[in-house]
């Protein structure tokens, strides 16, 4: 982490640490924490074996049967919408938060889409992740600042209005309060901001969608009903919902009021 981008990161913090921890190249600001919720799912965002094969396999080969393979979006197609959505061209210099960014494949994606003078940040519980993160983000002068902080991504460090846009992909479905989740992202949003969400979809036919439920709850994961999503973002602020259903994914943008 650059002393410039420390800099601008302390600046967007409600509260500033008197002695920012960044010995692993990432604000941290949890520490040694306790983990009171723990699923399945968690345990292996926390590991040291999945950051490693995280964007090249996992993802890829996960989230690519979940969009319902060749008929889904690719991941590049993905980024590329958020990236338009989050109204980035249209923001030059544009402060961009990206929630539980793990390992930070969003994160360098969404920075390809800033200008010169912008600031990429990404936030995770995730140490492992993190470090990941920042092992795979080279520092480039030309681009936007782009860097993490290691933080609690429902109970947001940031002060309100901090943001222009706000993502979170991939993650929402492991949060054990993910409407706070949302009310948080909103907090920190400036009016006429952007958000964009990736998550799961629950399948409308019922023995289908009950067998999908069961298997998640055991894994720690929640699937999200069709309107759940976008009745959540409404109730939070947002206007201009919008959603995409990919299998069994759904992809949501909207702006906050």
């Amino acid at each position: 982490m650059t002393i410039n981008a420390l800099n601008r990161v302390l600046e967007l913090l409600e509260s500033a640490p008197a002695r920012p921890d960044v010995t692993r190249g990432h604000l941290d600001l949890l520490g040694e924490v306790e983990e009171p919720h723990d699923t399945v799912a968690q345990r292996l965002m926390r590991s040291v074996a999945l950051p490693r094969i995280y964007e090249q396999v996992w993802r890829p080969v996960l989230f690519g049967l979940s969009k319902g393979g060749p008929l889904g979006p690719s991941t590049a197609e993905e980024y590329a919408l958020a990236r338009y959505w989050l109204g980035l061209a249209e923001t030059p210099g544009a402060t961009v938060l990206d929630v539980a960014c793990g390992p930070g494949n969003v994160t360098r994606a969404l920075a390809s889409g800033v200008t010169r003078g912008g600031l990429v940040l990404g936030v995770d519980a995730s140490a492992t992740m993190l470090d990941r993160a920042v092992e795979d983000t080279a520092v480039r002068p030309d681009q936007a600042d782009v860097t993490y902080v290691r933080c609690d991504a429902v109970d947001l460090p940031f002060r309100e209005d901090a943001f222009d846009a706000v993502c979170c992909f991939g993650a929402l479905y492991l949060f054990e309060d993910p409407w706070a989740a949302i009310a948080g992202m909103a907090r920190v949003l400036k009016p006429g901001g952007h958000i964009v969400v990736l998550t799961t979809r629950r399948p409308r036919l019922p023995l289908v969608g009950r067998g999908m439920e069961t298997l998640s709850h055991l894994a720690g994961i929640r699937m999200f009903g069709p309107a759940e999503l976008t009745e959540a973002l409404a109730a939070a602020g947002f206007t201009a919902v919008r959603r995409r259903s990919y299998g069994l994914m759904q992809f949501a943008g909207a702006t906050l009021a």
